[in-house]
C-alpha cells in the first residue's frame, strides 16, 4: 500500500496518480476522511484510557463516599473506553479496506493512457523478410504440430480449452529454455528457487492480486489457497513479516514455477495455439532492495530481459507501459514485445515492474538501517514465459522446408542440435 503520510501531506499527488490510472479519484477523498476519523477515534480512546488509569489509582487511595463516587465514575468510563475502542477499531478497518484499493503512486515520466498507448523506447533487431526468402511463414501451431512439439487436441481433452501438451522437442525446448534462463540468472547473481504454486490469501493480497486482478485468479475455497499467476507472489511473500539487515540487500531470486490464469477478460482473443492459455511455466526474477536503489534495479532487470531475447535472436521492442495499463502494485513497468511474423506485429513476451515499497508495506518486509527500520523496495521481471518464447522461436527461426533453426545460445542445452526437423 502507499505511505499513509502522502494522504496527509500531499493528497493531490495521490489523486493525480489515481486519475492517470483511470481509477477513482473520489476514493482519495474517502480515504482522507477515513484517516481523520480513525485518528480522532484513536485519540479519544487514548484520552479516556489515560483518565481511566488515573481514576483507578485514586480509587485505591479513597474510602467511604468518595470511593463509591469514584467507582460509579469508573464504571461509566469503562463503558466509554469500550465504545471508543470499538469506534477506533471500526474506523481502522474501514481505513485499511480503502487503502487496499489504492494503486501504487505512478512515477513521474510514465506515459499517460491505456493499453495501446505505451511509448516505444527501443527497437532491437530487424524482422525477417520471408517474401524475399521465397516462402510464406507458418504460424507456431502449424509448425509445432508438424514438429511433434504441441498437442492442443489432447490438452483440451485432458483439461479443456486453452490447455495444451508440449511433446517431444516441444518439451525439450522448454527444458532448454529453463536451463539457459537459470544459467544466465545465476551469472547475474540471482539465487535459483522453486517455490510453491499454491499460496495463502495474505500472499495474494499483499502483492496486489486480489484487487483489479482478482477475476483472473484461481481460488481453492476448501483450502482457502490460491494458484499463483506468477511466482512473483511467492518470492515477495518469502520475506513477509521479516526485518532484513541492510548489509544483506539486495536479495536477488529467480524462480521457475507453473502459472495459472483464468484469462477472464480475453474471450475470443488469441484462441489459436498457446499464446494465451490458462497454464504455462515461467522463469521470474525478483529483487528486494533499498528504496533508493529501486530505479537502477528496474533498469538492470530490463537489461537482463533484453540480453535473454537477444541471445535467442528474436527481434523485439521495449515499451514504457502507459499508466492506465499498470498493475495495482507497479509504479512503472517496462515490457518487451517480440516480433510475431504471422501476425506482422510485436506481442508482449516479458515485463518488469518497479513496485517501490508498495508490496513490502503490505507484507511487512522491512530492513534495518542506521536510522531504524522501513519497508524495502520490491521489483519483478519475467525472464522467460515459456509458451510465448516458444512461439517466437518457432515462427522467427522457421525454414522453408518446415524445420526450425535453433539459436546458438540454446544449442548447448539441446544436445547441440542446430535444427528441429518435422516428423516424417
Amino acid at each position: 500500500m502507499i505511505d499513509p503520510k502522502f494522504l496527509r501531506t500531499d493528497p493531490d499527488r495521490v489523486r493525480r496518480s489515481q486519475a492517470s490510472r483511470g481509477e477513482s479519484v473520489e476514493l482519495v477523498d474517502e480515504l482522507v476522511a477515513a484517516d481523520a476519523a480513525r485518528r480522532s477515534h484513536i485519540a479519544t480512546f487514548e484520552n479516556l484510557r489515560a483518565e481511566q488509569k488515573t481514576i483507578g489509582k485514586s480509587v485505591a487511595r479513597a474510602s467511604g463516599e468518595e470511593k463509591s463516587a469514584l467507582l460509579v465514575t469508573t464504571r461509566k468510563l469503562a463503558a466509554d473506553v469500550k465504545a471508543a475502542q470499538a469506534a477506533a477499531d471500526e474506523s481502522g478497518t474501514r481505513f485499511d479496506e480503502l487503502m487496499l484499493q489504492v494503486g501504487n503512486l505512478v512515477q513521474d515520466g510514465v506515459p499517460e493512457g491505456g493499453e495501446d498507448e505505451g511509448t516505444v523506447l527501443e527497437t532491437v533487431g530487424t524482422p525477417r523478410d520471408f517474401a524475399a526468402e521465397g516462402f510464406e511463414p507458418k504460424d507456431h501451431l502449424e509448425l509445432g504440430e508438424s514438429l511433434g512439439a504441441i498437442d492442443m487436441e489432447r490438452g483440451a481433452k485432458i483439461s479443456g480449452s486453452r490447455f495444451y501438451v508440449l511433446t517431444g522437442v516441444g518439451a525439450m525446448l522448454e527444458l532448454a529454455l529453463l536451463n539457459l534462463a537459470m544459467t544466465k540468472a545465476m551469472e547475474w547473481g540471482f539465487t535459483p528457487m522453486i517455490p510453491p504454486a499454491l499460496v495463502k490469501p495474505s500472499a495474494m493480497e499483499g502483492t496486489g492480486f486480489l484487487g483489479q486482478a482478482a477475476q483472473d485468479v484461481y481460488h481453492l475455497p476448501a483450502d482457502d489457497l490460491y494458484l499463483v499467476g506468477t511466482s512473483e507472489v511467492a518470492l515477495a511473500a518469502y520475506h513477509s513479516d521479516e526485518i532484513l539487515d541492510v548489509d544483506t540487500l539486495p536479495r536477488q531470486y529467480v524462480a521457475f514455477s507453473p502459472c495459472f490464469r483464468k484469462e477472464a477478460g480475453s474471450y475470443g482473443k488469441d484462441t489459436r495455439g498457446i499464446f494465451r492459455v490458462h497454464w504455462f511455466d515461467k522463469v521470474e526474477m525478483f529483487v528486494h532492495c533499498r528504496p533508493e536503489d529501486a530505479e537502477s534495479w528496474h533498469e538492470r532487470l530490463l537489461g537482463f530481459e533484453k540480453d535473454f531475447l537477444e541471445a535467442l535472436e528474436v527481434p523485439f521492442q521495449v515499451l514504457d507501459v502507459a499508466s492506465g495499463d499498470l498493475g495495482l502494485s507497479a509504479a512503472r513497468k517496462f515490457d518487451c514485445y517480440a516480433w510475431l511474423p504471422t501476425q506482422k506485429r510485436y506481442r508482449e513476451v516479458t515485463s518488469t515492474s518497479n513496485c517501490t515499497q508498495f508490496q513490502a508495506r503490505r507484507l511487512g518486509i522491512r530492513y534495518r538501517g542506521e536510522s531504524g527500520t522501513e519497508p524495502v523496495a520490491t521489483l519483478n521481471g519475467t525472464l522467460c514465459a515459456m509458451t510465448r518464447i516458444i512461439i517466437m522461436l518457432l515462427e522467427n527461426h522457421q525454414q522453408a522446408d518446415g524445420s526450425v533453426r535453433v539459436p546458438e545460445a540454446l544449442r548447448p542445452h539441446l544436445a547441440g542440435r542446430e535444427f528441429l526437423a518435422p516428423l516424417a
